[in-house]
């Protein structure tokens, strides 16, 4: 028979037993989103990029005319507020002795859910579009509607290079901060070496010679483009800060308990270095992410400022303001050529920051009481 010191001690674990029964564990993930939802500026910055990447996704069925639609007749015509909409479409066929699809043609060629997307647009609203809220250009193509289609190579533009540049600077700088030693000293010095080039000249004489008349339509036979060079070339190059961010993290983690476990069961270095230590990086890499793509976007403007980035008929945000910009005289000032745009391009560089210092303090566990 236990003594009546041992019965106490035991109701006094049954009763803590209980308290931890009804205790629900949070896990990191769920914590940091909760802290997250906190912060109003990153959650309004948050909805704001999915609100513009659906409305770029589903540009086809919404009510706008198309964005590569020309009509001369409505060139230069300054933002509309009323009426808000118009029934001024033409229909596949309707009056047109060719019967040509003029709603398909304003779209270029596009896949099986983008055509899906014009047959549903069609079986809703009709010939019915909204009105140029936002102006016409110098053809009297829509500016609201250019400013969706254009998000879509923007955007995909961002993220794309910056997941490149994530991939090559993440596992640069994994083996290289794990490894250490004369590697990690040769490894580091060739990003040293590479910092001092100046990588905005790099990148234009790329592009420049690639799309040269001799190298570009061979290039084109195989599906290349100037967005997929563009792509490349930008996600290799803006992978160095990445990799040294990684390394110090590698540095930092290396000899921590559960890589000295992973090694005492025989794992080797690849599967330690992409199988245990980089997942524990990933808080590092998502606000480096969101940090990365407002650069990658700005220097895709740039670019197509300068008529080195996409183009025509293809349409990104930087393409629609150096177009505005050719089309502003002494005379005339268009301004809602440059401003819609501008304001887009910011507007969307501003949430990604907003969004990237919300995830940074989520994902601090030193701020998780805060």
């Amino acid at each position: 028979m236990p003594s009546p010191a041992n019965r106490s001690e035991l109701k006094r674990y049954a009763v803590l037993l209980d308290e931890a029964r009804t205790i629900k564990g949070v896990s990191l993930g769920r914590d940091a989103w909760r802290r997250l939802r906190r912060n109003r500026v990153a959650m309004l910055s948050l909805w704001l990029l999915v609100v513009l990447g659906v409305l770029a996704v589903l540009t086809p069925l919404l009510p706008l005319r198309p964005p590569r639609l020309v009509d001369t007749s409505r060139q230069f015509v300054p933002p509309v507020a009323w009426p808000l909409v118009e029934p001024s479409l033409p229909l596949p066929g309707e009056n047109d002795e060719n019967r040509r699809d003029p709603l398909g043609e304003g779209f270029g060629e596009l896949g099986p859910l983008g055509n899906a997307l014009l047959r549903l647009r069609i079986a809703i609203f009709g010939k019915w579009s909204v009105a140029s809220i936002c102006g016409a250009d110098r053809l009297g193509r829509d500016i609201l509607s250019r400013l969706f289609w254009g998000a879509r190579i923007s955007l995909a533009v961002g993220v794309v290079a910056t997941l490149v540049s994530l991939v090559i600077g993440v596992s640069y700088g994994a083996i290289a901060g794990y490894l250490g030693g004369r590697i990690d000293n040769l490894m580091m010095r060739i990003v040293d070496v590479l910092y001092s080039i100046p990588f905005i000249f790099v990148v234009i004489f790329l592009i420049t010679i690639l799309g040269a008349e001799g190298i570009k339509e061979p290039l084109e036979e195989h599906g290349i483009n100037r967005i997929v060079i563009f792509f490349v070339v930008v996600g290799a190059i803006y992978w160095l800060t990445m990799a040294r961010v990684v390394r110090g993290q590698v540095i930092s983690l290396k000899n921590e308990q559960f890589v000295e476990a992973a090694r005492t069961i025989g794992a080797g270095r690849v599967r330690i270095i992409f199988g245990h230590v980089v997942p524990n990086l990933l808080s590092v890499v998502i606000v480096y992410l969101t940090l990365t793509i407002p650069r990658v976007m700005l220097f895709e403007a740039f670019l197509s400022f300068l008529g080195l980035g996409v183009e025509p008929p293809d349409v990104s945000w930087g393409l629609l303001a150096n177009e505005g910009v050719q089309a502003i005289t002494a005379v005339r000032i268009y301004w809602w050529l440059v401003v819609f745009p501008g304001l887009a391009l910011g507007l969307t560089l501003c949430a990604l920051n907003f969004l990237g210092d919300g995830l940074r303090d989520a994902l601090d566990p030193r701020l998780k009481n805060q």
